[in-house]
């Protein structure tokens, strides 16, 4: 038990970073460090992004309610009850008589 208990009071201690072999330790401490750093900035990245895809996703969702609002309106717009009363205003009125077609010959 007291090899146990100096073993835990050297790395309380530190004196794994301190002693000759510590090279080793150093090196992989730093490395750890390094991962760690690129992971949180990989986090954080990640979090930029879902934001800016949440924000998208919503313009998106305006634009598609837009979308189909507009098409409605010119849907209404283009209906012959809504043109006929438009044009009746302006003294325009349905001709009584079918349209007749037109043959157009030319020689060569």
């Amino acid at each position: 038990m007291p090899r146990v208990k100096r073993n835990i009071y050297d790395i309380l201690r530190g004196s794994f970073l301190t002693d000759a072999s510590s090279f080793k330790n150093w090196r992989i401490i730093f490395f750890v460090v390094v991962l760690l750093l690129f992971m949180i900035s990989s986090a954080h990245r990640v979090d930029s992004k879902v934001i800016e895809i949440a924000a998208l996703n919503k313009k998106k969702r305006e634009l598609e309610a837009e979308y189909v609002d507009t098409g409605t309106f010119l849907m209404r717009m283009k209906m012959e009850s809504n043109i006929r009363e438009k044009v009746e205003k302006r003294g325009v009125l349905p001709s009584n008589s079918s349209p007749q077609k037109i043959k157009i010959i030319t020689k060569k």
